[in-house]
């Protein structure tokens, strides 16, 4: 057995040279013999022996030889005797105090209690009495109490009371090796009949079972029979004190009583103290600070697992009642008095004060007979008249004083609550820095690495480095060091914590702010963080950017923020390394007041505003920002780093797009762009986020942007900061959206579905008709489509779906262009409008009267056209053509000769060219040239090379099909080589119509034709002779003479030339 690191021999030959000495006095009887008067004069040697052996170890183990010998001692009392020689041989083989046990001589309990009682190891004897099997741990307390009554001193009741409170206070010490040995030696030394003469492998205790209660019942009992000997003042309130104490934790508290608050815990430790310190009598006066705050720790930390006995209860509370009555004037007089409080009247009325509040909770919840509550409401009311007429109140002077020292002595000491103390000294003010508060925050900085107290401590710091108190600078700079040490040790979620906690306390200027003085070469470090992150924008420095950057962000949130945000934008391929970054710390989506009157918005979203939005001078500036906002939405999640979204969608769209969603504000394009990539990211989102960005009100604004189409060219340029191009995106979002919406139209009630779609529809009041007609699928069911009323006038509309209205602009005639412009809104539409037009085909003169219309109503539209409108129109006349419903005469204006060729394959092609080259003709009439500024011309003109591409690509398949597959016995070369002369010529006169700035598409087109013209022709040299390809060149050189500029036309005839 492992009994220590000094030498057993030596410690054991001064206890046994002790026991000699007290044999010697003692004969000729034998110790075994000796009795309770006879200690006095026998027992000194022993005890004398135990106080060398104690002091001789104070300094490496304190008490652990007096704990060592009295379990030797203990073990030989209870060794059975006399031995045979039979136990003799099995215990030297077994018996682990065999050898030390017998350098003691044989000896009985008074040894050992009266041992006891001079050493004054009251809480000794208590861990080695719970130590023992049940039923010797009884047989032992029943001799000690029988040994208690005989004689009875003034020592034996003190000893007794200090017995009776240890045993209150006692929890078990499972790890102690010792008391488990002892406990195992007594299992063997009981008798082969008793049930414990087998010890198992483990001892574990019966959890229905609890051993104290016995105990604490014979105690009680014990109490009464010395009664009449506790006649000191001091040793009254110590009974008193133990049976309030007993009843409270035994009897009245809770089984799961809630833990009293850290700060009532550290008072109530400061109370004892400071009452030990003034009281000179009480063994705990001269002890060192934390060996007090232990002990201390233990007398307010009273705690059972079970309950006392009914009738002991009951037992209990008759004899406090008695004994109140008995003793409670004189000691209400001792109270009162002018003396100092000791610990045992303290003890007193603080245990009396808790008995008497639980007292009244057991009264209230407990079901009593009714003699029972009669006996418990008699004590309550003896209780509270005694603690009425104690006015002493309880001196807790200099316990102020002491609160700190006792702190952070459980601090340093690890004890019972320390971490809750750990929290009590990073909040409190008055404490900061002082010598032992730094001293102690740096011995025991890793007890500080949690996020609270980190945040703690830079609240202490941040608040008291503001006040008047003189503290030297280098010691607040030593504790911000030692502070931003233990945040650098957190995990990443933890440090997500104390920024946030930053953010909430000291907004977007951080510890910077109030701190700067304290922080030099800041500037410098972010400038060096940065300078690595551009350098090493990896995924294999991301761990080590995100270290870098936790400290920065701390320090300056609003610095690091935009220097990352002006970096993403900047910075060519930076901003996905960055987003990662900036998505390790979900804090940022910290949300800041920007004033009553103004809505809030996060952190991050302020940075972005304040810091690239509105100011990105090139398109890959906006293309990285882009880039950047997805990220912050759905961050690529980085192996072993925890991310999180710091933009939402919803958010998203109301910061960067909704305010923007109008013509003439110059963000309008870059707005939409992120619109679309907000609604495609996140269109599988199970949770309706659409719903806090009132989707209605969305819907409008973009039909709001789509209504300032149909007024485009009527705005001056710089009004203008969409092109018509951008007309398809804002539909292409608002038929996303309209999707999305109808999708969960559950997620509204039918009641306020209803009441959205008839605000929406009341609001489409303001716009252009075809506005509302777009939303033909979202109100369908609800309300009819509104159109001119000249619509129906050309078209079968059925009342049930389609509604007249008296719209300005839409006189007689205008139904054909009312028509045309249903068409251009979709292919479902167009579909629709076709089939319900109603024109003769037989009529020729039905047809010419609508083809005449035709052409105005698409001369009246076409400028007006986005590329997907004029997509569809372009569809719309290829349809027309094949139904024969439009009817373009061919001219020979560019025809030398009538051609012997079949034209009709190609017939619709000549046809669509003619169209455009007439369309034009009206466009630059002198009725209709000053419709439009320079860029209506040019946007019509690329339209038209759009078609006229369109038109040379279906020729190229045309021809490419071959005569087997237009019943021709020969190929279609020669007639292709007509229809490029044919296009060819119809784009030069329009050049020659339009200003020269605007031509450069057609020109460019023009050379086309002619690369086609000259690649068919040489392809197949057997088509043409030598005399017709002179001919074609001369033809189309005269037309190609008209054009200017010089340097285009004589482009156009160097072309020609190399036929």
């Amino acid at each position: 057995m492992d009994l220590g690191p000094l030498n057993i021999c030596e410690e054991m030959t001064i206890l046994h040279g002790g026991f000699l000495l007290a044999e010697q006095l003692f004969r000729p009887k034998a110790l075994a013999e000796m009795t309770k008067s006879d200690w006095e004069h026998v027992g000194k040697p022993i005890v004398e022996a135990l106080r060398e052996i104690s002091s001789a170890t104070a300094y490496s183990q304190p008490f652990a030889w007096k704990k060592k010998a009295l379990i030797i001692i203990w073990a030989k009392v209870l060794q059975p005797y006399p031995v045979s020689p039979s136990d003799t041989e099995i215990r030297w083989q077994e018996d682990i105090f065999f050898s030390v046990g017998n350098m003691i001589p044989t000896i009985n309990h008074t040894v050992l209690f009266e041992l006891l009682k001079s050493l004054e190891a009251s809480g000794l004897f208590i861990q080695l009495l719970m130590a023992l099997p049940t039923t010797i741990c009884r047989t032992e307390l029943e001799r000690f109490l029988e040994h208690m009554t005989i004689d009875t001193s003034s020592r034996d009741v003190a000893f007794f009371l200090d017995v009776w409170w240890e045993m209150i206070k006692h929890k078990e010490n499972k790890q102690d090796p010792l008391l488990s040995q002892f406990r195992t030696m007594a299992h063997k030394y009981l008798p082969s009949s008793d049930e414990f003469s087998h010890p198992p492998k483990r001892f574990k205790s019966d959890p229905d079972v609890c051993p104290t209660m016995p105990l604490l019942a014979m105690l009680l009992n014990g109490l009464k029979q010395i009664q009449k000997r506790i006649l000191c003042l001091g040793m009254k309130c110590h009974a008193l004190a133990n049976l309030a104490d007993m009843l409270t934790v035994f009897a009245l508290m809770e089984d799961d009583p809630q833990e009293v608050s850290a700060v009532i815990y550290l008072d109530k430790l400061a109370t004892v103290i400071s009452v030990w310190n003034s009281d000179t009598q009480n063994p705990y006066h001269q002890q060192a600070l934390a060996e007090k705050v232990r002990e201390a720790e233990r007398d307010v930390s009273l705690t059972s697992l079970a309950k006392l006995p009914s009738e002991t209860i009951f037992i209990g509370f008759e004899f406090l009642h008695s004994l109140l009555q008995e003793w409670g004037e004189e000691l209400q007089v001792m109270l009162n008095g002018s003396q100092g409080t000791n610990y045992s009247s303290y003890r007193l009325c603080d245990s009396l004060t808790s008995f008497s509040q639980n007292l009244k909770l057991y009264l209230d919840t407990t079901s009593l007979s009714k003699e029972e509550r009669q006996v418990v409401s008699e004590l309550a009311e003896c209780v509270k008249d005694f603690l009425r007429k104690t006015s002493r109140v309880l001196n807790k002077k200099g316990s102020e004083d002491i609160t700190a020292s006792i702190a952070m002595a459980i601090i340093e000491q690890k004890m019972d609550r320390h971490m809750e103390m750990c929290y009590i000294f990073a909040s409190e003010k008055k404490w900061a820095f002082s010598d032992e508060w730094v001293a102690c925050l740096v011995n025991n900085r890793a007890l500080f690495r949690e996020p609270d107290l980190v945040l703690r401590l830079l609240e202490t710091v941040m608040e008291v480095s503001m006040t008047d108190r003189a503290i030297p600078q280098s010691q607040i700079k030593q504790v911000i060091i030692l502070i931003l040490e233990c945040y650098a040790d957190l995990s990443l979620p933890d440090k997500n914590k104390v920024l946030s906690g930053v953010l909430h306390c000291w907004g977007r200027k951080g510890l910077s702010e109030r701190l700067s003085a304290y922080l030099e070469g800041f500037q410098e470090d972010v400038n060096t963080t940065f300078n690595q992150l551009t350098q090493s924008a990896s995924e294999q420095g991301l761990a080590k950017a995100v270290a870098s950057v936790s400290r920065l962000v701390i320090l300056y949130p609003e610095v690091t923020v935009k220097k990352m945000c002006s970096m993403a934008v900047i910075n060519l391929g930076t901003q996905r390394f960055l987003a990662q970054i900036l998505t390790a710390f979900p804090a940022l989506r910290f949300t800041e007041q920007q004033g009553p009157n103004s809505s809030a918005a996060t952190f991050l979203v302020s940075c972005l505003k304040e810091t690239v939005w509105t100011k990105f001078s090139t398109p890959k500036e906006e293309k990285q920002f882009l880039e950047l906002l997805s990220c912050l939405m759905s961050p690529v999640k980085p192996q072993g780093i925890p991310v999180a979204a710091l933009l939402e969608p919803d958010e998203v769209l109301k910061e960067f797009v909704l305010p923007f969603l109008m013509l003439d504000i110059e963000e309008v394009d870059l707005s939409l762009k992120i619109f679309i990539q907000t609604l495609e990211a996140n269109v599988g989102l199970e949770e309706y986020w659409l719903q806090s960005c009132s989707p209605f009100p969305l819907i409008f604004s973009l039909c709001r942007l789509l209504d300032s189409f149909s007024k485009f060219w009527q705005f001056p340029q710089e009004k203008r900061c969409l092109s018509l191009d951008g007309k398809d995106l804002v539909i292409h979002i608002l038929e996303i959206l309209c999707e999305i919406v109808l999708a969960n139209a559950e997620t509204f009630s039918p009641d306020t579905w209803i009441k959205s779609l008839s605000w929406l529809h009341r609001k489409m009041e303001q716009l252009d008709w075809t506005v509302g007609l777009r939303l033909k699928n979202f109100f369908e069911g609800h309300f009819k489509c509104e159109v001119p009323a000249t619509l129906f006038e050309i078209c079968k509309l059925s009342e049930a779906e389609w509604t007249s209205q008296a719209h300005p602009g839409y006189g007689p005639g205008t139904g054909l262009l009312a028509w045309m412009e249903c068409c251009y809104i979709s292919s479902s539409i167009s579909e629709q409008m076709l089939s319900l037009l109603v024109v003769d085909v037989g009529n020729p003169e039905e047809v010419r009267l609508f083809s005449k219309g035709f052409l105005v109503a698409l001369v009246q539209v076409m400028p007006w056209c986005s590329p997907k409108d004029w997509q569809y129109l372009h569809q719309l006349t290829r349809r027309l053509l094949e139904k024969q419903l439009l009817h373009v005469p061919y001219s020979l204006e560019y025809i030398q000769f009538v051609p012997l060729l079949n034209l009709k394959p190609f017939a619709q092609e000549l046809q669509l060219s003619v169209l455009f080259l007439r369309a034009f003709q009206f466009l630059c009439s002198q009725s209709c040239r000053n419709w439009l500024p320079i860029e209506g011309w040019s946007h019509v003109v690329k339209l038209l090379c759009s078609s006229l591409t369109n038109l040379l690509d279906s020729v190229r398949l045309i021809q490419s099909v071959g005569p087997w597959a237009q019943g021709q016995d020969q190929d279609l070369t020669q007639e292709s080589l007509f229809v490029y002369t044919q296009v060819f010529c119809h784009v030069l006169h329009i050049m020659a119509m339009l200003h020269q700035e605007v031509c450069e598409p057609l020109y460019v087109l023009a050379l086309e034709i002619l690369t086609c013209y000259e690649t068919l022709s040489k392809t197949n040299p057997s088509v043409s002779s030598l005399l017709q390809k002179v001919n074609e060149q001369r033809f189309l050189s005269s037309i190609a003479e008209n054009i200017s500029p010089k340097e285009r036309r004589q482009t156009l005839l160097q072309k020609i030339s190399n036929f």
